[in-house]
């Protein structure tokens, strides 16, 4: 349905969003393997450094040596990590861009962070609850929509079902097929 550029982290500063997510050390030189979480990978490319969250919140930012792409994760060389043991510190972490520096997007795309927290309501008004997540799952993504008492709603996410997306008024209208929600 649209292009998913990164996904807001958990940050109290409102204006980071996640572009990766560090799964593990790899190599004996220092270098990390990510997770994509952006679908503009070629910013790595370019990038000179990077702002790192580890999973203890802290945030810096390290020069980036090298980056390469292997096997759908990019791999991520920064400088004063030179060792395996050096690089499993950052195991678990976030790469993180200023928001400001999200990729522009064609009308009709949004961010995944404009729609984490918006307000699902179906064609008739009735609300369903609030995205927590979109799952990609290889094919059609689903939204993760929380109800009110705190179980989980699967929502494809495909225009002929998400009618309406507002990223402005943090709302998604859906006309969902019979059945939908009853799962």
């Amino acid at each position: 349905m649209t292009k998913r550029s990164a996904v807001r982290s958990n940050m109290e500063a409102a204006d980071v969003i996640v572009i990766a997510r560090i799964v593990k050390a790899r190599g004996i030189k220092g270098e990390v393997a990510c997770d994509i979480e952006t679908d503009f990978p070629e910013r790595f490319q370019s990038m000179e450094s990077a702002l790192i969250r580890r999973k203890d919140g802290s945030v810096f930012e390290a020069k980036v040596e090298d980056t390469w792409f292997h096997k759908g994760r990019v791999i991520l060389k920064f400088a004063g990590y030179d060792s395996m043991t050096a690089a499993e510190g950052l195991a678990g972490g976030l790469i993180l861009i200023p928001e400001s520096e999200a990729a522009p997007l064609e009308e009709g795309e949004f961010h995944e962070f404009d729609v984490i927290g918006a307000a699902v309501v179906t064609a008739s008004a009735e609300p369903l609850g609030l995205v927590t997540r979109i799952m990609h799952t290889g094919g059609t993504d689903l939204l993760v929509v929380e109800r009110s008492d705190k179980s989980e709603l699967l929502i494809p996410f495909a225009d002929d079902i998400c009618i309406e997306v507002d990223p402005d008024r943090r709302q998604i209208k859906i006309d969902p097929p019979a059945g939908l929600l009853d799962l």
